[in-house]
C-alpha cells in the first residue's frame, strides 16, 4: 500500500471509528472492526475510489453487520440491563449520548445501519441499497422506522455543562450520604435506573422505573455496601454529565445522568468489569 493510501485511512480513522461504536456499542469491537477495515483497505485499487471516506464507511458497515449476526455478539443471555461501552470524552460527538445509543440497540441491524448511513453521514439511498443488498425503497422504509425510534430519544432542550456537573454533584453527595430526601429532591418522578453489571459485578436486575422503586433499592444498596465509593472526578459520559468512582477493589463504575427539565429522567450505571478498562 502506497503512503498516501495509508495517509488517506488515518485521516478517516476516528470518524470510522465512531460508525463502529455507534452500531456495535462496545470501543474494543470497534477497534477490531477499523483494523479489519484497513487491511481490506490495502487490497483496494485506490485509484479507482472516488470518495473514500464513503468507501470505508460502507467496509466498516457491512463488518459491522456481520459481527452483529456472530454468535459471540447475540446479547440473549447478557444477564441484566445492557449498556453500552461508557466513552468518557468531553469532546465525543454529543449525539452519541447513552439514550441514543440504547436507541439504535433497539433497532435490526439493517434499519441501525440505514439510520447512521443515511441521517449521521447523508449517504444517498441509492449507495445504501448497494451496501445493504437492498432495494431504495426498502432502505428507506429502513431508515423511516429508524428514526422514529430515534426521534424519541433525542433531548428536547440542551444542557448546559455547567448545570449538568451541578446536578451530577449534588446526587453523588446525596448517594454516598444516604440523604435520601435531598435525592430525590433531584429525581423526576418517572425516573430510569439503568445498571449493567453483565453478571460480573452485582447490579439491579431490571431497569427500575420511577423515583420511588429507585429509592428504595438505594436504600437496599446502602444496607449492603461494605465501603463508600471514592470519588475519581466529575466527566462528559457519553455526552451527559456524570462521574466516575473507585471501589475498593479497584473498579472504576461509571455513573451517566440524563437531565430534562432541571430533574434527573435517567441514571445509568456501568459496573461491568469488560467495559471499564478504558476509563481512568
Amino acid at each position: 500500500m502506497t503512503e498516501a493510501a495509508s495517509l488517506i485511512f488515518d485521516a478517516q480513522r476516528p470518524g470510522l471509528l465512531r460508525v463502529a461504536y455507534r452500531m456495535l456499542g462496545s470501543l474494543a469491537d470497534a477497534e477490531d472492526i477499523v483494523q479489519d477495515a484497513f487491511l481490506r483497505w490495502r487490497g483496494v485499487d485506490h485509484g479507482q475510489v472516488a470518495v473514500p471516506a464513503a468507501f470505508l464507511r460502507r467496509i466498516v458497515t457491512r463488518l459491522c453487520l456481520d459481527h452483529m449476526k456472530s454468535a459471540r455478539f447475540q446479547r440473549e443471555s447478557y444477564i441484566g440491563p445492557w449498556l453500552p461501552e461508557p466513552v468518557v470524552e468531553d469532546d465525543w460527538d454529543e449525539d452519541v449520548t447513552l439514550p441514543l445509543l440504547l436507541a439504535l440497540e433497539r433497532l435490526s441491524p439493517l434499519e441501525r445501519a440505514a439510520f447512521l448511513l443515511h441521517d449521521v453521514f447523508d449517504e444517498s439511498f441509492e449507495d445504501i441499497a448497494r451496501v445493504l443488498d437492498r432495494d431504495e425503497a426498502a432502505c428507506r422504509q429502513l431508515a423511516s422506522r429508524a428514526r422514529t425510534h430515534v426521534r424519541m430519544e433525542r433531548p428536547r432542550f440542551p444542557l448546559d455543562q455547567h448545570q449538568g456537573k451541578a446536578i451530577a454533584a449534588a446526587f453523588f453527595d446525596a448517594s454516598r450520604n444516604g440523604d435520601m430526601a435531598q435525592l430525590g429532591a433531584l429525581l423526576a418522578q418517572d425516573v430510569r435506573f439503568h445498571s449493567d453489571g453483565g453478571g460480573k459485578r452485582p447490579s439491579v436486575a431490571r431497569v427500575l422505573h420511577g423515583a420511588t422503586e429507585f429509592l428504595r433499592a438505594q436504600v437496599a444498596l446502602a444496607r449492603l455496601r461494605r465501603a463508600p465509593s471514592q470519588l475519581i472526578r466529575f466527566a462528559m459520559i457519553n455526552g451527559l454529565p456524570g462521574f466516575i468512582t473507585r471501589e475498593p477493589d479497584g473498579l472504576p463504575p461509571t455513573t451517566a445522568l440524563l437531565i430534562e427539565d432541571g430533574r434527573i429522567s435517567a441514571i445509568y450505571v456501568t459496573r461491568n468489569p469488560d467495559k471499564l478498562g478504558r476509563v481512568h
